[in-house]
């Protein structure tokens, strides 16, 4: 899938940042930003350049002091993040959508990418701290 990469340009980036979507060319591209290793970060990149403009207009435009000004947007804008980051997945999952995927395809995606890392993880957990074997049944934790 990577050989099918198309990365959109600066301004294209900017109006998918800002919430819009984007041509169908740039379908495998979306998938790739949402599942790829650092996916929440990446939304969160996005929500911090659809955040800058507000504070800059909040900053110019509100009258008082300078540093009171400042202070206001910084703590906004805190707040703002730590209400994007409570949706990452479900913000990326509707970009995913958005680009003409079935919703729940993202997720999908990182699990599968995800399942070998956390398989390891069990194992070792299961090792550790069950003193068994990780394929045993009874010390599986999905099982009832």
């Amino acid at each position: 899938m990577t050989s099918d990469l198309r990365r959109p340009g600066p301004l294209r980036w900017l109006w998918y940042a800002m919430g819009g979507g984007l041509p169908a060319r740039y379908r495998a591209w979306v998938l790739h930003d949402v599942t790829t290793r650092t996916w929440a970060l990446r939304q969160m990149v996005r929500a911090v350049v659809q955040l800058v403009p507000v504070g800059v207009v909040l900053v110019l435009l509100v009258p008082g002091e300078l540093w009171v000004r400042l202070a206001a947007v910084l703590g906004g804008a805190l707040v703002g993040l730590v209400y994007a980051a409570s949706f990452v997945p479900m913000t990326t999952e509707h970009r995913a959508v958005k680009a003409g995927f079935a919703r729940g395809e993202a997720e999908a995606v990182r699990e599968r990418r995800n399942a070998p890392a956390r398989q390891a993880a069990e194992r070792r957990y299961a090792q550790r701290y069950r003193g068994g074997s990780p394929e045993d049944p009874a010390l599986s934790p999905r099982s009832p």
